[in-house]
């Protein structure tokens, strides 16, 4: 996003690095998404001993996989301009982002069952030189076409270390005494999202943009040789059978629906064959690809976790708190910038007090569940403050104060931190310690494609009324012209008069309180949704040394109690 209100209401997908905290990364707030297991006594306990140096220091190198991976979307979103005046390519460079996204969301389900089949550690290492080839190879394109290719090879890679690092934490530690680390995702988030844009405006000033690439080559190496050394878990033993099927319809699935959310509505009409081409293939691979689970020996996503009724909760609160919390990044800004009128910088501030609020919120509610090993009353909270901001917005207008809106915007803030561990700790509690890789990309999965059909949901609702405002109450003669993003140019915002601005200000106000309450009940559905979720107590007992698993807990809503030995990170 440019310019006082130049607005680009699906920056997420094509323009992310252009406003002050970059939105490429909006869809990896499912990073959040955290599970874990261990041997150590849960938290609170009056015997537990405090974690070694040896399982720290794993566990930060872990983290460091996942800095990586957070802190490439913000360095690249900051050198952008930098990349189009290198290698040409202006009218593609939004699939630079783009593909980034789309190989992440399309691999990271895939990792994580084939970490359940054929050993965490392994798939985990692999994906690192995956996404450590691929960056490699950014950093030597030579064409604006190489470098989409490569990102896109980056992205695999990326989504593969995110996933396997839940699942092998989730296999470390039991969910209760894995608190102890759940904070460090939030920490890690927020240290990549405030340090990308600096550092990637550093080496793109003092060298070139292709060091934003290169820069992952040590410390990615360096956290290869540090997991392969430290990190023991139990060799896979089982014959593994890989569902091809499934991967490919799954995979079809997931570009088919991101390029269907990316495009309605901005590229393409959506009435166009091009989009009503997407949506049907997209559903028919969602079709097949559920027959084909039924059939699978080692379905990519078992229909069985469906029968847990937590688990299933899970998904929908996922998928809802993905639609609403960062489908609406977008639309805060354009709140931000065209009712209240303020400049990139000030409203790049106000994001980055709305992102402390996720970051804060998320470490605090896993140091509560921690202790407390109970969950349930997060993700109502969430729920409810959710539609507590969202009926605020739709009462604010021009003529709110600035103070106000920071307080408006850290309220959706709260509400994202709120869910996100609690829902992540719910879902792990569910899953056997065959199914930890499973359960976590499903669950991740849900939640980014609650976000890209929020974002199309919402582009499509505010345009419309937008289109409308501008027609009925400035006519063709006042010189706006909005293109179908919902956009206007520097250019025109200039020669505009100040009584046509305020009349901007207010048709803007409009448009986006129809945002504001179609949130509303989407929320409440959310609401009644986690009061259904059951308050099952965290799993944390003790388990037996050397990486085998403890016995498991049945019942309903029964998750593995027992787990491997700490020592299995240090053996």
């Amino acid at each position: 996003m440019t310019g006082s209100v130049l607005l680009r209401v699906r920056s997420a997908h094509s323009h992310s690095g252009r406003c002050p905290v970059p939105m490429g990364i909006a869809p990896r707030l499912q990073g959040f998404l955290v599970a874990s297991r261990s041997s150590e006594p849960a938290i609170g306990a009056a015997t537990a001993p405090a974690p070694s140096a040896r399982t720290n220091a794993l566990v930060l190198t872990l983290m460091s996989a996942v800095f990586l991976s957070l802190l490439d979307s913000q360095i690249v979103a900051t050198a952008l301009p930098s990349v189009v005046s290198d290698l040409g390519g202006l009218d593609r460079f939004g699939w630079v982002t783009t593909g980034y996204l789309i190989g992440g969301s399309a691999a990271a389900p895939v990792y994580g069952k084939l970490g359940d089949l054929f050993g965490r550690k392994r798939v985990f290492m692999a994906s690192i030189v995956v996404f450590l080839v691929g960056s490699a190879l950014c950093g030597v394109a030579q064409t604006m076409g190489q470098l989409i290719a490569f990102r896109g090879l980056q992205g695999i890679g990326s989504g593969g270390v995110f996933i396997c690092v839940l699942a092998l934490i989730g296999e470390m530690f039991s969910p209760r005494e894995g608190a102890r680390y759940y904070g460090w995702f939030s920490l890690t988030f927020g240290a990549a999202s405030l340090a990308g844009p600096t550092l990637g405006g550093i080496l793109t000033d003092l060298a070139s943009w292709r060091w934003g690439f290169f820069v992952n080559l040590p410390v990615g190496a360096v956290v290869l040789v540090v997991v392969s050394l430290m990190l023991r878990l139990p060799v896979q033993s089982k014959r593994a059978h890989i569902d091809y099927v499934g991967v490919v319809l799954l995979v079809g699935a997931i570009v088919g629906l991101n390029l269907l959310t990316g495009w309605a509505g901005v590229k393409y009409a959506w009435s166009s064959p091009v989009i009503l081409g997407l949506a049907a293939g997209s559903v028919l691979a969602v079709v097949l690809f559920v027959l084909s689970q039924r059939r699978a020996v080692d379905p990519v996503v078992p229909l069985r976790l469906f029968a847990n009724p937590t688990f299933s909760i899970v998904v929908v609160l996922g998928f809802i708190a993905g639609f609403v919390g960062l489908g609406m990044i977008n639309y805060l800004v354009l709140w931000l910038q065209t009712v209240l009128g303020l400049d990139v910088q000030t409203s790049g501030y106000v994001l980055t007090a709305m992102m402390l609020g996720v970051v804060l919120t998320s470490w605090i509610s896993t140091k509560v569940i921690g202790n407390t090993g109970s969950y349930r009353w997060f993700p109502v909270l969430s729920m409810a403050v959710f539609a507590v901001a969202a009926v605020l917005f739709s009462t604010a207008g021009p003529g709110t104060s600035l103070a106000l809106a920071i307080v408006y915007v850290l309220l959706f803030g709260i509400a994202g931190g709120l869910n996100s561990q609690a829902l992540s700790l719910a879902a792990r509690n569910t899953a056997s310690i065959r199914d930890i890789g499973a359960v976590q990309g499903t669950a991740t999965l849900m939640r980014q494609l609650g976000t890209g059909l929020g974002v199309s949901f919402f582009a499509a609702l505010m345009t419309a009324r937008l289109g409308t405002g501008l027609q009925e109450r400035l006519g063709g003669g006042s010189g706006v012209r909005i293109d179908k993003n919902g956009s206007l140019s520097p250019e025109v915002l200039g020669h505009l008069s100040d009584s046509v601005r305020l009349e901007l200000a207010d048709i803007y106000a409009d448009s986006l309180r129809s945002v504001f309450h179609a949130v509303i009940p989407i929320v409440l559905v959310g609401l009644v949704t986690a009061l259904f979720l059951k308050d099952i107590k965290l799993a944390g007992g003790h388990g037996h040394r050397h990486g085998s698993a403890g016995p498991e807990q049945s019942g309903d809503d029964s998750a593995t109690a027992g787990s491997s030995s700490a020592a299995r990170g240090e053996s």
